[in-house]
């Protein structure tokens, strides 16, 4: 028993535990633009096509000596000139996900505290920052170690909205093209590729998960494809959950559109939890960025301090500031990105061309997409 729990069921939360972020939040709203059949589709060929490109992550993590973060795999793999290139990108995609976690966490926030205290959203949006970013600065590393608690609190969340919400479910409410029907499709029907992408990416934890499993490395592929399965069937279920609850009524971020038919007694508590989990993903990610402005870039604590923090605000402040977009264009270009250069690392250990080349091309028509959409 003690084995199992050591080489399946930890590694496997921890990986579902990560993976699992707030960007299933926008799901039930996308699902409404462009129905249940098409969102159908993209869950069975993004979770097969991000299972096996963690897999493949998996095999070259296998085959790569020393404890590497994924600049130094791309360095390894294709040189000193692409690993700059690619701190550049994975550092903008970081600031897009810290971005990500502040719209929403600020978001609830203000919608719990504001009725309570006053003050703009914009006033809990730097509350939000400022608290995050004495986190930061101080290492708070426990912060960063409780991914766990948040998926239980995460799960708690969505057990609420079910004993609550089950009074309330109207079938009828999911469509099976979009809220203004199949002739409309055609704008919208590439619009989960990015977001999806984004809310079921779990390659950076790779390398993690193999060390917990050290010795008995056979159980690495199970434990992927178990978490990957377990983290998009639990997002299709919250999918259904929420959008045959609050119908067209569904918001971009799931659950403040679910104060009308649950009231805001249960929801201040759901976003009360999301205010932590979203607090608690957001400290990680600007650690982990910190550290590679310090170690990657070579830059002092205080100035990697300072641009981590002062990021996604600048971002903010540019009018980056929709939830859908951005986790589109974060997931749809910049995590593409990675999936292209995982699979060309693939490529130099001997991988098949026969299964990297239609994963490519999917990749760069996902990228081609959501610039344009993005500059739209």
């Amino acid at each position: 028993m003690k084995s199992l729990f050591r080489h399946y069921i930890l590694p496997i939360a921890t990986l579902s535990s990560g993976i699992i972020g707030v960007g299933f939040l926008s799901l039930p709203y996308i699902t409404l633009k462009v129905g249940i059949i098409p969102m159908i589709f993209y869950f069975i060929v993004l979770t097969a096509m991000v299972a096996s490109v963690n897999i493949i992550f998996a095999k070259i993590t296998l085959r790569t000596p020393d404890f590497k973060r994924w600049p130094g795999f791309v360095e390894h793999y294709f040189g000193r000139l692409p690993k700059k290139i690619i701190l550049v990108t994975y550092t903008a995609g970081g600031m897009g996900v810290m971005l990500v976690y502040l719209i929403i966490g600020s978001q609830f926030l203000s919608i719990v505290f504001g009725p309570i205290f006053g003050g703009s959203a914009f006033v809990y949006l730097l509350i939000y920052l400022a608290g995050a970013g004495v986190c930061i600065y101080f290492g708070v590393k426990a912060i960063s170690r409780v991914d766990f608690l948040a998926l239980l609190l995460v799960a708690a969340i969505i057990f609420l909205i079910t004993i609550k919400g089950v009074s309330h479910i109207n079938l009828s409410n999911i469509t099976l093209f979009g809220d203004e029907g199949i002739g409309a499709l055609r704008k919208n029907w590439l619009l989960p590729y990015g977001a999806l992408l984004f809310s079921l990416w779990g390659a950076g934890f790779i390398p993690e998960i193999e060390e917990m499993v050290r010795g008995n490395k056979k159980s690495l592929k199970k434990i992927i494809v178990i978490s990957t399965f377990i983290t998009a069937t639990f997002y299709f279920l919250f999918t259904v959950l929420v959008l045959s609850i609050t119908g067209t009524g569904t918001t971009e971020s799931a659950l403040v559109g679910l104060e009308g038919p649950l009231g805001p007694g249960l929801v201040s508590v759901a976003l009360c939890m999301g205010i932590i989990t979203t607090f608690i993903a957001f400290v990680a990610e600007g650690l982990l960025l910190k550290k590679i402005f310090m170690y990657d870039m070579g830059q002092k604590e205080f100035p990697s301090w300072v641009v981590v923090c002062a990021g996604p605000l600048a971002l903010f402040l540019l009018g980056f500031n929709s939830f859908v977009s951005i986790i589109s264009f974060v997931g749809g270009v910049m995590l593409s990105i990675d999936g292209i250069l995982i699979l060309l690392m693939y490529k130099k250990i001997g991988g098949r061309s026969i299964i990297l080349y239609p994963m490519v091309l999917i990749f760069i028509l996902g990228i081609a997409y959501e610039l344009v959409y993005f500059i739209k």
